[in-house]
């Protein structure tokens, strides 16, 4: 590995530094406000729905706009896209700081979403078109690792913000860096599919309702249910735009996405790969973040610190794991990760009301690990399935699994909790008064609000609510090991195996030299 980052010229070095600090930005901004919720709600009144919604607005618009924001770095340039992009994130960042209201900020998070969208493809289709094949894997190990590691540093860089100072300095500091990375973006040689395909806007339209409506469903699902008309309608409307969305892609000239791409196992494997690992890492961010500061009683920034060990294997194993997938086989790489992943699922699964955090440590750094090994060699595999000139809209297909794969995540965790939480706790609320069961059968946040304001006699039921709500982190967390267990048993039945090298042409017999030369 020391030799291809010596082998790297200094113009490769910088374009990979750039991407790999733009897309840690972009997924940072997927989680920015979360630990600044209770402040939000303080200074602007805004309800829990809405709340929901400040922070899933981002995720919504990047989820609904990933493609065609590949499809357009393709066609137009994809450094001038993410120039673009980053310049449409800081700008819309720094709404909250000059227009007040919660409505407001939900449209100014869906707007930064926006550009997050055009962003986030162009940083990996950049190095993936700019780098040789020899290399590409070492890039996009390192691009991956970044992926990975943005959401704890998000969670570092605000819990430090907030800290000292309002939760509007967490805007503020995301429309500097955006102003900062665009300016800076204007250095890296441009990359560009020389072919200019027509946009294909019906595609972009339908694959943005389909997974627009994917992701509305399972953001609703935690908060009102499986069985909720408008979750139900959404589910039916995701299927139904998907449907539609392939049957006209399967039919035009240049297809936004050529369905034909999903044929190809390294490529479907990839595709569902990611999914998966954004799926248990946005799942179990949710279960650990709040079992830091509600069981083990962390600040905001103390939290994110618990959380950074996941990094400490990731960025070191992230970079080679391309190469060990070219050595050994997609399958067993990826089938591997996907193992290591589901021991520490089950190691989280092992944590109760009274376990330290030494427990949480080393399922963390098995995750981490885990991770690591399967997340790089999915997205080369992804990448390698689509020819160079579609890099970007390969970027796209990455990112858009990923950002389907992080609301999945949120919305099974989310449920299976929310479930075994009412299930312990309601023996707790059948004998409290009428005014206290709303609260404490609501959430662990709420019960220990009420128990506070009540005092020492309500201790009971803050220890029986920490119970209530391990039991279902448990149930959550044994959830999320099975599906990556079952995860594990079809990428090991459709991943492509290790490929054999190519027999080599036999020479042909050179003709024997005539003696006394030529006639």
């Amino acid at each position: 590995m020391s030799r291809t980052k010596q082998s790297l010229a200094p113009a490769q070095f910088w374009a990979l530094a750039l991407s790999c600090v733009a897309v840690a930005l972009v997924i940072a901004g997927m989680v920015a406000l979360y630990t600044a919720l209770p402040n939000i709600a303080s200074d602007t009144g805004a309800t829990q729905t809405q709340l929901t919604w400040i922070t899933d607005g981002y995720t919504l618009a990047l989820a609904c706009l990933v493609l065609p924001g590949g499809a357009l770095g393709d066609r137009y340039g994809r450094r001038r896209v993410m120039v673009g992009g980053l310049f449409v994130f800081a700008a819309a960042s720094s709404l909250p700081l000059f227009i007040e209201g919660p409505a407001w900020l939900i449209a100014a998070r869906a707007l930064t979403g926006v550009g997050a969208a055009l962003v986030m493809p162009s940083t990996l289709s950049l190095l993936t078109a700019g780098f040789p094949e020899q290399r590409r894997g070492f890039a996009i190990g390192v691009w991956a690792a970044a992926v990975a590691s943005g959401a704890v540093v998000g969670l570092l860089g605000t819990g430090l913000l907030l800290a000292n100072w309002s939760w509007l300095s967490i805007p503020a500091a995301m429309a500097i860096a955006g102003v900062v990375l665009a300016i800076a973006g204007c250095t890296v040689p441009e990359s560009v599919d020389e072919s200019r395909p027509a946009f294909d806007l019906w595609g972009a339209l339908l694959s943005a309702t389909a997974i627009g409506l994917i992701v509305v469903a399972a953001a609703e699902v935690p908060r009102v249910g499986w069985g909720d008309p408008i979750v139900i309608a959404a589910i039916v409307g995701g299927i139904g735009a998907s449907a539609t969305f392939v049957a006209v892609e399967l039919r035009v000239d240049q297809p936004l996405l050529d369905m034909r791409l999903f044929t190809d196992r390294g490529f479907a494997g990839g595709a569902f790969a990611v999914t998966l690992q954004f799926l248990v890492v946005f799942g179990v961010f949710m279960l650990i973040v709040q079992y830091l500061q509600l069981i083990l009683g962390y600040e905001p920034f103390a939290a994110a610190i618990a959380l950074s060990p996941i990094m400490i294997p990731m960025l070191p194993i992230s970079p080679i794991a391309p190469w060990l997938a070219e050595r050994l086989g997609l399958r067993a790489i990826i089938c591997a990760g996907m193992g290591v992943t589901v021991v520490g699922m089950f190691g989280l699964a092992r944590l109760t009301v009274d376990s330290a955090y030494i427990d949480l440590l080393w399922p963390l750094m098995v995750l981490g690990l885990g991770l690591a090994l399967s997340a790089t060699p999915a997205t080369a595999a992804i990448v390698a399935g689509v020819p160079e000139h579609k890099h970007g809209v390969a970027a796209a297909v990455n990112d858009a699994t990923r950002e389907v794969g992080a609301a999945l995540g949120i919305a099974v965790a989310g449920s299976v909790l929310a479930a075994g939480y009412t299930e312990r706790i309601a023996a707790v609320t059948a004998k409290l008064p009428e005014q206290l069961r709303g609260p404490v059968s609501d959430s662990l946040a709420a019960a220990l609000g009420v128990a506070e304001s009540i005092g020492p006699a309500a201790q009971p039921v803050a220890d029986q609510a920490k119970e209530a709500f391990v039991h279902g982190a448990r149930q959550a967390a044994t959830t999320l090991g099975f599906v990556t267990l079952i995860a594990m048993v079809a990428a090991a039945v459709w991943t492509p195996g290790r490929r054999r090298p190519e027999p080599e042409a036999v020479a042909a017999p050179a003709e024997p030299e005539r003696v006394g030369g030529s006639e």
